[in-house]
């Protein structure tokens, strides 16, 4: 099943794009990653935060392709290592379902998104900028493909 990720953002830096597009490009197969990007609530001088989660979370849902399992990337989920990611990414992809995972926008993720995810998943204790995760999303899980796989890449601890 095809991995998709929905991140909320539509112009970043073509440093971030290069980087993504390595990683996803070395997926074969069922490990094939595609990107959808979601265009950002609007900014108004009164901004409510809470609208803007809202409205990005409403954008990214329609976005999810149906049956998925989700994944959401917050800062409050599960710490994994790569050896658990790729045991995980096994299991996500053993279920038979396309597989989405979730990037908010600079507020984060809607508590709608929260709640409608299968899985919750924490890249980093720190805040990361969230065009940078998208780098750092698809390293992980081509970092899990060659685990899985045998590949020379992941060379862990384990």
């Amino acid at each position: 099943m095809t991995m998709h990720l929905l991140a909320v953002g539509t112009r970043v830096p073509a440093w971030v794009q290069t980087g993504f597009e390595e990683y996803a490009r070395r997926l074969p197969g069922p490990y094939r990653l595609l990107l959808t990007e979601i265009t950002p609530a609007r900014w108004t001088k009164a901004c409510d935060v809470e609208r803007l989660k809202r409205e990005e979370g409403l954008r990214l849902l329609d976005a999810i392709p149906k049956q998925s399992f989700v994944v959401a990337l917050d800062a409050r989920g599960r710490m994994r290592t790569s050896e658990a990611l790729a045991t995980d990414l096994s299991a996500w992809l053993g279920f038979g379902k396309p597989l989405a995972f979730l990037v908010g926008g600079a507020e984060g993720l809607s508590d709608a998104c929260l709640d409608g995810a299968q899985d919750i998943w924490s890249l980093s204790p720190l805040i990361l900028p969230h065009a940078l995760v998208r780098v750092v999303l698809a390293e992980q899980l081509y970092r899990a493909y060659s685990a899985l796989t045998g590949q020379p890449y992941h060379r862990g601890n384990s």
